[in-house]
């Protein structure tokens, strides 16, 4: 007996899909040792990736797929380690900077120059009666601890007032040893650094926080001049800088007055950042950029659009770096009813972006009927009211 075309193509059919069935059952065991199942499972799920466009274009509903959508288990709500915000950050006006100072106690490449408060002994191996001079008094002792004085001198018997600062300890060996042969046949002049670089422990004691925060460390704030000021260099300009470059220059301007220090500058809290939104949206206002933020995100933190909002026509208002005005006209809506999965409007947000979401012109026209006849013209003649537009109520109006 032959069977129909139709009942031949049925009784393969169902073997084939016994065949299938099998065929998965055996390998879901071996599947599910893999990974553990349940709502919180790494799993691809149905939906689109801008991707899908291969950059050239915009990409509909119609282009959905299996993309990797949870890449984690438990603790989803991580996030996976983002790209930097900025290629390479640099300092702004109302940064908060930390300097971080740290004794170098490397040795320095030229002689050590005495300064102002430093403090040294001189003294005379053989200043004494027994060696001294016709001119000099006799049983007169030279040595003597000495402080740099604010002029850069010292005072010594004999000589008065002697330039000491800028001076190595050897060269104002040699000076006094010279001048003393005047009162002392063998002077042996010898000068003994007591206590140096004090320009050094002025700055180290001018950081110190250890009753606050610990460390030798300052905070400084870069002023609207785009300037910072640190103890011993003044005004140094930062804006503009990496934090790198901001520790070069630190570095290389204390090197050449107080060495013997290096700092590390940190980057404790960044200038505020903010959107300004207004328009249709629930609650407009200035609100701070904490992240990246796009211009939906800007929409949300607004409160959302109000009806009537035209949310094919938002504008973005934004400063370049001469404050030049630039503008830019969007459209979200498809996106805000949930008709484009990737707009290519939702652009990212930059520190004073100035966010307008404009009414819908059928409103506008709405607002301008309202604004001219029932708070404008109705309100003045109420005659008008009721239709009548002839030549009484004018006559009404002149009496």
């Amino acid at each position: 007996m032959k069977l129909p075309a139709k009942r031949l193509r049925r009784s393969l059919l169902v073997p084939l899909a016994l065949l299938v069935l099998a065929t998965f059952c055996a390998s879901a065991p071996r599947a599910c040792q893999a990974q553990a199942l349940g709502p919180a499972a790494p799993h691809p799920i149905w939906g689109v990736d801008s991707l899908a466009g291969c950059g050239r274009g915009e990409v509909g509903w119609e282009a959905r797929g299996h993309i990797h959508w949870q890449s984690y288990a438990q603790g989803e709500y991580v996030g996976a380690a983002r790209m930097a915000h900025v290629h390479e950050y640099h300092v702004r006006v109302d940064d908060q900077i930390a300097f971080i100072f740290r004794l170098t106690r490397e040795e320095t490449s030229r002689p050590y120059e005495l300064q102002v408060g430093d403090r040294i002994r001189v003294e005379s191996l053989t200043g004494d009666s027994s060696s001294a001079s016709e001119d000099s008094p006799e049983n007169d002792n030279i040595g003597r601890n000495l402080v740099v004085q604010p002029d850069g001198t010292i005072s010594l018997p004999l000589l008065g007032q002697v330039r000491a600062a800028r001076m190595t300890v050897d060269s104002l060996r040699q000076q006094l040893e010279e001048r003393y042969k005047k009162y002392y046949k063998v002077p042996a002049i010898t000068v003994t650094p007591v206590s140096v670089n004090t320009r050094l422990q002025d700055l180290i004691e001018s950081v110190d926080a250890r009753l606050g925060n610990g460390g030798l460390r300052l905070q400084v704030s870069v002023t609207p001049a785009g300037k910072l000021y640190l103890p011993g260099l003044g005004s140094i300009v930062a804006q503009g800088l990496t934090l790198e470059e901001l520790k070069f220059e630190i570095d290389a301007r204390y090197a050449a007055t107080i060495p013997g220090v290096a700092v590390t500058p940190i980057l404790v809290q960044r200038a505020p950042r903010f959107v300004f939104v207004l328009g249709e949206v629930t609650t407009p206002g200035r609100y701070s950029l904490d992240g990246p933020t796009t211009l939906m995100g800007a929409v949300a933190m607004a409160g959302g659009w109000n009806i009537g909002a035209n949310l094919r026509q938002v504008v973005v208002f934004r400063r370049g770096e001469d404050w030049r005005l630039m503008a830019t006209m969007l459209d979200v809506r498809g996106a805000l009813y949930g008709r484009r999965p990737t707009p290519a409007d939702e652009i990212w947000l930059s520190d004073s972006d100035i966010v307008v979401v404009p009414k819908t012109p059928i409103q506008a026209t709405d607002e301008a009927i309202n604004q001219f006849f029932t708070q404008g013209l109705y309100s003045l003649f109420p005659q008008f009211g009721n239709g009548f537009f002839n030549f009484n109520n004018f006559r009404s109006i002149s009496n």
